[in-house]
Protein backbone atom coordinates (compact mmCIF):
# COMPACT_ATOMS: atom_id res chain seq x y z
CA UNK A 1 0.00 0.00 0.00
CA UNK A 2 1.11 3.73 -0.35
CA UNK A 3 0.99 4.78 3.06
CA UNK A 4 -1.68 7.99 4.03
CA UNK A 5 -0.01 11.33 4.37
CA UNK A 6 -0.40 12.66 7.94
CA UNK A 7 -2.48 15.21 6.86
CA UNK A 8 -5.49 12.92 5.06
CA UNK A 9 -6.07 10.97 8.25
CA UNK A 10 -5.57 13.84 11.01
CA UNK A 11 -8.50 15.00 11.73
CA UNK A 12 -10.18 11.81 12.88
CA UNK A 13 -7.33 11.41 15.06
CA UNK A 14 -7.28 14.63 16.66
CA UNK A 15 -10.83 14.43 17.14
CA UNK A 16 -10.43 10.98 18.90
CA UNK A 17 -7.47 11.98 20.47
CA UNK A 18 -9.01 15.41 22.07
CA UNK A 19 -11.88 13.31 23.27
CA UNK A 20 -9.95 10.75 24.54
CA UNK A 21 -7.78 12.86 26.73
CA UNK A 22 -10.86 14.67 28.43
CA UNK A 23 -12.42 11.69 28.93
CA UNK A 24 -11.87 10.24 33.00
CA UNK A 25 -13.73 7.39 33.04
CA UNK A 26 -12.85 4.19 32.69
CA UNK A 27 -9.22 5.12 34.69
CA UNK A 28 -6.69 2.48 35.63
CA UNK A 29 -5.32 5.02 37.73
CA UNK A 30 -2.78 2.65 39.60
CA UNK A 31 -2.12 4.65 42.39
CA UNK A 32 -0.21 3.28 45.70
CA UNK A 33 -2.74 3.52 48.62
CA UNK A 34 -0.30 5.24 51.65
CA UNK A 35 -3.80 5.25 54.01
CA UNK A 36 -7.08 4.69 54.27
CA UNK A 37 -8.28 7.99 52.71
CA UNK A 38 -5.82 8.02 50.27
CA UNK A 39 -8.72 7.05 47.15
CA UNK A 40 -8.13 10.66 45.07
CA UNK A 41 -9.44 10.56 41.96
CA UNK A 42 -7.57 10.28 38.33
CA UNK A 43 -8.16 13.88 37.93
CA UNK A 44 -7.10 14.89 41.25
CA UNK A 45 -4.13 12.59 41.18
CA UNK A 46 -3.60 14.00 37.48
CA UNK A 47 -4.66 17.20 36.45
CA UNK A 48 -2.93 17.68 33.73
CA UNK A 49 -3.28 13.36 32.36
CA UNK A 50 -5.90 12.25 33.85
CA UNK A 51 -7.49 10.62 30.49
CA UNK A 52 -6.82 8.44 28.03
CA UNK A 53 -7.53 5.17 30.46
CA UNK A 54 -4.36 5.84 32.19
CA UNK A 55 -1.44 8.54 32.52
CA UNK A 56 0.91 7.09 29.72
CA UNK A 57 -1.46 6.87 27.18
CA UNK A 58 -3.18 10.03 28.15
CA UNK A 59 0.60 12.29 27.58
CA UNK A 60 1.25 9.93 24.55
CA UNK A 61 -2.06 11.33 22.98
CA UNK A 62 -0.65 14.72 24.22
CA UNK A 63 2.22 14.25 22.47
CA UNK A 64 0.13 13.13 19.36
CA UNK A 65 -2.36 16.30 19.34
CA UNK A 66 1.16 18.39 19.80
CA UNK A 67 2.79 16.77 16.49
CA UNK A 68 -0.42 16.98 14.62
CA UNK A 69 -0.99 20.42 15.42
CA UNK A 70 2.37 21.76 14.45
CA UNK A 71 2.73 19.40 11.66
CA UNK A 72 -0.99 19.79 9.37
CA UNK A 73 -2.82 22.31 11.98
CA UNK A 74 -4.93 23.04 8.44
CA UNK A 75 -5.84 19.30 8.61
CA UNK A 76 -7.08 18.86 12.29
CA UNK A 77 -9.86 21.17 14.06
CA UNK A 78 -6.79 23.15 15.46
CA UNK A 79 -8.62 25.21 17.73
CA UNK A 80 -10.21 22.59 19.64
CA UNK A 81 -6.56 20.84 20.10
CA UNK A 82 -5.04 24.13 20.91
CA UNK A 83 -7.53 25.12 23.70
CA UNK A 84 -7.72 21.23 25.21
CA UNK A 85 -3.54 21.75 25.20
CA UNK A 86 -4.11 25.23 26.76
CA UNK A 87 -6.73 23.46 29.14
CA UNK A 88 -4.23 20.61 30.52
CA UNK A 89 -0.62 21.81 30.11
CA UNK A 90 -0.86 24.42 33.21
CA UNK A 91 1.69 25.14 35.47
CA UNK A 92 -0.12 24.47 38.53
CA UNK A 93 -1.44 21.14 36.84
CA UNK A 94 2.12 20.22 35.99
CA UNK A 95 3.40 21.66 39.19
CA UNK A 96 1.35 19.03 40.36
CA UNK A 97 2.21 15.92 38.69
CA UNK A 98 5.68 16.73 38.71
CA UNK A 99 4.85 16.61 42.62
CA UNK A 100 3.26 12.89 42.06
CA UNK A 101 6.42 11.32 40.29
CA UNK A 102 8.37 13.08 42.94
CA UNK A 103 6.55 11.27 45.74
CA UNK A 104 6.10 8.06 44.11
CA UNK A 105 9.92 6.87 42.73
CA UNK A 106 9.85 4.41 39.79
CA UNK A 107 5.73 5.19 39.16
CA UNK A 108 5.32 5.17 35.14
CA UNK A 109 9.11 4.05 34.56
CA UNK A 110 10.40 4.12 31.86
CA UNK A 111 6.89 3.83 29.44
CA UNK A 112 5.43 6.85 30.63
CA UNK A 113 9.01 8.50 31.85
CA UNK A 114 10.14 8.09 27.55
CA UNK A 115 6.56 9.61 26.12
CA UNK A 116 6.75 12.45 28.98
CA UNK A 117 10.33 13.28 27.34
CA UNK A 118 8.80 12.75 23.84
CA UNK A 119 6.34 15.00 24.65
CA UNK A 120 9.02 18.01 26.59
CA UNK A 121 10.75 17.60 22.84
CA UNK A 122 8.06 18.40 21.04
CA UNK A 123 7.19 21.27 22.04
CA UNK A 124 10.30 22.14 22.51
CA UNK A 125 11.15 21.82 19.12
CA UNK A 126 8.49 23.90 17.99
CA UNK A 127 8.65 27.44 17.53
CA UNK A 128 5.10 28.59 18.43
CA UNK A 129 4.81 31.11 21.57
CA UNK A 130 1.80 28.66 22.96
CA UNK A 131 4.55 25.73 22.61
CA UNK A 132 7.47 27.48 24.52
CA UNK A 133 4.72 28.54 27.29
CA UNK A 134 3.56 24.66 27.43
CA UNK A 135 7.28 23.75 27.70
CA UNK A 136 8.49 25.93 30.36
CA UNK A 137 5.22 24.68 32.72
CA UNK A 138 6.65 21.29 31.76
CA UNK A 139 9.98 21.74 32.20
CA UNK A 140 9.49 20.83 36.35
CA UNK A 141 7.69 17.04 35.04
CA UNK A 142 10.63 17.00 33.00
CA UNK A 143 13.73 17.57 34.87
CA UNK A 144 11.95 15.09 36.90
CA UNK A 145 11.51 12.55 34.72
CA UNK A 146 15.43 13.05 33.50
CA UNK A 147 16.66 12.97 37.04
CA UNK A 148 14.99 9.63 37.69
CA UNK A 149 16.96 7.84 34.47
CA UNK A 150 19.89 9.60 35.30
CA UNK A 151 19.70 8.18 39.07
CA UNK A 152 18.30 4.81 37.27
CA UNK A 153 19.76 3.71 34.58
CA UNK A 154 23.65 3.02 35.83
CA UNK A 155 21.51 1.13 38.59
CA UNK A 156 19.83 -1.38 35.94
CA UNK A 157 22.18 -4.56 35.40
CA UNK A 158 19.79 -5.76 32.63
CA UNK A 159 17.76 -4.49 30.32
CA UNK A 160 13.76 -5.43 29.90
CA UNK A 161 13.35 -6.81 26.06
CA UNK A 162 9.66 -7.75 26.48
CA UNK A 163 7.04 -5.81 24.18
CA UNK A 164 4.99 -3.87 26.54
CA UNK A 165 5.65 -1.18 29.10
CA UNK A 166 8.56 -2.27 30.66
CA UNK A 167 10.47 -2.53 27.70
CA UNK A 168 13.42 -0.28 28.14
CA UNK A 169 15.17 0.31 24.07
CA UNK A 170 11.44 1.83 23.19
CA UNK A 171 11.20 4.27 26.28
CA UNK A 172 15.10 5.45 26.18
CA UNK A 173 14.66 5.90 22.36
CA UNK A 174 11.83 8.39 22.89
CA UNK A 175 13.83 10.89 25.24
CA UNK A 176 17.00 10.68 22.74
CA UNK A 177 16.18 13.36 21.06
CA UNK A 178 15.60 15.86 23.97
CA UNK A 179 18.86 14.34 25.34
CA UNK A 180 20.71 15.35 22.77
CA UNK A 181 19.13 19.07 23.05
CA UNK A 182 20.27 19.30 26.65
CA UNK A 183 23.95 17.55 25.44
CA UNK A 184 23.84 20.79 23.19
CA UNK A 185 22.82 23.01 26.36
CA UNK A 186 26.09 22.07 28.24
CA UNK A 187 23.76 19.05 30.23
CA UNK A 188 24.93 15.69 28.81
CA UNK A 189 24.03 13.69 31.77
CA UNK A 190 20.95 12.34 30.34
CA UNK A 191 22.56 11.70 26.92
CA UNK A 192 25.56 9.63 28.79
CA UNK A 193 23.18 7.77 30.89
CA UNK A 194 21.10 6.70 27.35
CA UNK A 195 24.61 5.95 25.83
CA UNK A 196 26.09 3.65 28.19
CA UNK A 197 22.88 1.87 29.25
CA UNK A 198 22.87 1.40 25.20
CA UNK A 199 25.83 0.08 24.89
CA UNK A 200 26.16 -1.85 27.66
CA UNK A 201 22.71 -3.89 27.13
CA UNK A 202 22.53 -3.93 23.04
CA UNK A 203 25.63 -3.83 21.46
CA UNK A 204 27.16 -7.17 22.00
CA UNK A 205 23.55 -8.38 20.85
CA UNK A 206 23.72 -11.31 17.71
CA UNK A 207 21.34 -13.00 16.31
CA UNK A 208 18.14 -12.00 18.17
CA UNK A 209 15.55 -14.82 18.15
CA UNK A 210 12.47 -12.44 16.67
CA UNK A 211 11.07 -15.88 15.76
CA UNK A 212 9.77 -16.04 19.15
CA UNK A 213 7.78 -12.52 18.72
CA UNK A 214 4.89 -11.38 19.24
CA UNK A 215 3.55 -12.64 22.49
CA UNK A 216 -0.11 -12.59 23.05
CA UNK A 217 -0.06 -9.02 24.45
CA UNK A 218 2.59 -7.00 22.91
CA UNK A 219 2.23 -3.60 21.57
CA UNK A 220 5.80 -3.43 20.69
CA UNK A 221 8.55 -5.32 19.10
CA UNK A 222 11.82 -6.49 21.46
CA UNK A 223 13.64 -7.31 18.31
CA UNK A 224 12.94 -3.72 16.15
CA UNK A 225 12.76 -1.42 19.32
CA UNK A 226 16.62 -2.88 20.27
CA UNK A 227 17.60 -1.92 16.63
CA UNK A 228 15.86 1.60 16.93
CA UNK A 229 17.76 2.72 20.10
CA UNK A 230 21.08 1.51 18.44
CA UNK A 231 20.18 3.10 15.16
CA UNK A 232 19.64 6.34 17.21
CA UNK A 233 22.67 6.33 19.17
CA UNK A 234 25.25 5.06 16.06
CA UNK A 235 28.30 6.12 16.37
CA UNK A 236 29.76 6.30 13.86
CA UNK A 237 26.31 5.74 11.39
CA UNK A 238 28.35 3.75 9.35
CA UNK A 239 28.61 0.97 12.58
CA UNK A 240 24.57 0.33 11.90
CA UNK A 241 24.62 -1.65 9.24
CA UNK A 242 27.07 -4.13 10.50
CA UNK A 243 25.52 -4.41 13.30
CA UNK A 244 22.33 -4.83 12.05
CA UNK A 245 23.86 -7.55 9.76
CA UNK A 246 24.58 -9.65 13.08
CA UNK A 247 22.06 -8.84 15.30
CA UNK A 248 19.16 -9.74 12.94
CA UNK A 249 21.15 -11.92 10.01
CA UNK A 250 17.55 -12.64 8.04
CA UNK A 251 16.59 -9.49 7.03
CA UNK A 252 16.96 -9.60 2.97
CA UNK A 253 15.19 -13.28 3.26
CA UNK A 254 12.66 -11.86 5.18
CA UNK A 255 13.40 -14.02 8.20
CA UNK A 256 12.34 -14.99 10.74
CA UNK A 257 9.08 -14.89 9.21
CA UNK A 258 6.82 -14.41 12.44
CA UNK A 259 9.03 -10.54 12.27
CA UNK A 260 7.59 -9.89 8.84
CA UNK A 261 3.93 -11.09 9.30
CA UNK A 262 1.60 -8.63 10.72
CA UNK A 263 -0.04 -9.85 13.98
CA UNK A 264 -3.74 -11.03 13.81
CA UNK A 265 -5.90 -9.60 16.05
CA UNK A 266 -8.88 -11.84 17.36
CA UNK A 267 -10.55 -9.52 19.66
CA UNK A 268 -10.02 -6.22 19.40
CA UNK A 269 -12.42 -5.35 22.27
CA UNK A 270 -10.00 -6.92 24.59
CA UNK A 271 -6.98 -4.15 25.94
CA UNK A 272 -4.42 -6.59 25.30
CA UNK A 273 -5.94 -8.64 21.62
CA UNK A 274 -6.29 -4.10 20.55
CA UNK A 275 -2.31 -4.20 21.80
CA UNK A 276 -1.31 -6.30 18.79
CA UNK A 277 -3.19 -3.44 16.63
CA UNK A 278 -0.17 -1.50 18.03
CA UNK A 279 2.19 -3.95 17.24
CA UNK A 280 1.72 -3.60 13.80
CA UNK A 281 2.00 0.20 13.79
CA UNK A 282 5.20 0.05 15.85
CA UNK A 283 6.53 -2.60 13.49
CA UNK A 284 5.47 -0.47 10.33
CA UNK A 285 7.10 2.21 11.82
CA UNK A 286 10.37 0.89 12.79
CA UNK A 287 10.78 -0.94 9.22
CA UNK A 288 10.60 1.93 7.51
CA UNK A 289 12.65 3.70 10.08
CA UNK A 290 15.40 1.44 9.49
CA UNK A 291 15.21 1.14 5.87
CA UNK A 292 16.34 4.86 6.07
CA UNK A 293 19.32 3.87 7.88
CA UNK A 294 20.89 1.33 5.29
CA UNK A 295 22.39 2.76 2.07
CA UNK A 296 20.29 2.83 -1.00
CA UNK A 297 21.91 -0.47 -2.35
CA UNK A 298 21.18 -2.24 0.94
CA UNK A 299 19.24 -5.28 -0.05
CA UNK A 300 17.51 -4.97 3.15
CA UNK A 301 16.07 -1.46 2.10
CA UNK A 302 13.43 -2.86 -0.43
CA UNK A 303 12.16 -5.64 2.12
CA UNK A 304 11.83 -3.76 5.19
CA UNK A 305 9.94 -1.06 3.30
CA UNK A 306 7.57 -3.99 1.86
CA UNK A 307 6.87 -4.75 5.49
CA UNK A 308 6.50 -1.65 6.53
CA UNK A 309 3.53 -1.13 4.41
CA UNK A 310 2.32 -4.16 5.21
CA UNK A 311 1.50 -3.80 8.72
CA UNK A 312 0.96 -0.63 7.95
CA UNK A 313 -2.77 -1.91 6.06
CA UNK A 314 -3.35 -4.49 9.04
CA UNK A 315 -3.91 -1.78 11.58
CA UNK A 316 -4.64 1.72 10.01
CA UNK A 317 -8.11 0.52 9.58
CA UNK A 318 -8.52 -0.07 13.25
CA UNK A 319 -7.07 3.29 14.51
CA UNK A 320 -10.28 5.23 15.52
CA UNK A 321 -14.08 3.51 14.95
CA UNK A 322 -13.01 0.08 17.22
CA UNK A 323 -14.15 0.68 20.61
CA UNK A 324 -12.13 2.06 23.92
CA UNK A 325 -9.50 -0.27 24.09
CA UNK A 326 -7.83 0.87 20.80
CA UNK A 327 -9.11 4.64 21.12
CA UNK A 328 -7.55 6.11 24.03
CA UNK A 329 -4.39 5.27 22.84
CA UNK A 330 -3.50 4.28 19.35
CA UNK A 331 -3.57 7.15 17.12
CA UNK A 332 -0.46 7.81 18.92
CA UNK A 333 0.82 4.96 16.95
CA UNK A 334 -0.27 5.54 13.54
CA UNK A 335 0.86 9.57 13.99
CA UNK A 336 3.99 8.26 14.86
CA UNK A 337 4.17 6.36 11.68
CA UNK A 338 2.69 8.50 9.80
CA UNK A 339 4.97 11.53 10.63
Amino acid sequence: MTLPGLADVAARYAETAVAAVRRQYPNGLRHILERADDRPTPREAHPAFYGCYDWHSSVEMHWALARMLRECPWAIPATEVRAVLEEHLTADALAVEARYLTDHPGWERPYGWGWLLALAEELLGWDDPDAARWAANLAPLTDAVVAGFVDWLPRLTYAHRGGAHGNSAFALTRGLALARRRADAGDAALLDAISDAAVRWFAQDVEYPAGWEPSEGDFLSGALTEAELLAGIGRPAEIFPQWLSLFLPGLEDQLPESLFTPAVVADPQDGQGAHLHGLNLYRAYAFGLLAEHLGEGDPRRPVLRAARDRHAAASLPAVVGGGWMAEHWLACYAVLLLS
